[in-house]
């Protein structure tokens, strides 16, 4: 491994951020340290498992749909937006999380997966939510 992989390899695992990278068909190729603790799947857990690991069922079919979409045409709608939706957890429950995308692509520009990053925003929707009741 040259020194450029050895170092790209310790900014992802020292992210704070959880990283996962995809491949096209949306299993999980990386998974960070921060991956581990915002979802609770541990690296040899998720590896080569699909994406539906994370995601509740409610928003699967969406999920893919877009996925896909971005695949097949190259293009992502939410590309390098902060998005903010609800990921599962390994013990079931589900967490806010504020997600960014971004598609993998080789020289040629052909996509080879998808990254993004993840960010546990759980208890600032929950205060929020809190302090619009309250304001009611």
């Amino acid at each position: 491994m040259n020194a450029s992989h050895t170092l790209a390899d310790w900014i992802i695992e020292q992210s704070s951020d959880a990283l996962i990278y995809s491949a096209t068909d949306g299993t999980i190729q990386r998974w960070n340290a921060a991956s581990e603790q915002l979802f609770g799947f541990s690296k040899a857990d998720a590896m080569g498992q699909s994406l539906d690991i994370i995601i509740p069922e409610h928003l699967r079919e969406a999920h893919w749909r877009g996925f896909d979409a971005a695949v097949a045409s190259g293009q992502l709608k939410l590309s390098g937006k902060p998005t903010l939706t609800r990921a599962l957890h390994r013990d079931g429950h589900k967490i806010y999380v504020e997600m960014t995308f971004a598609l993998v692509k080789n020289e040629a520009g052909e996509v080879q997966g998808s990254v993004s990053m993840a960010r546990d925003v759980t208890e600032r929707i929950e205060k929020e939510k809190a302090a619009r009741k309250a304001g009611q």
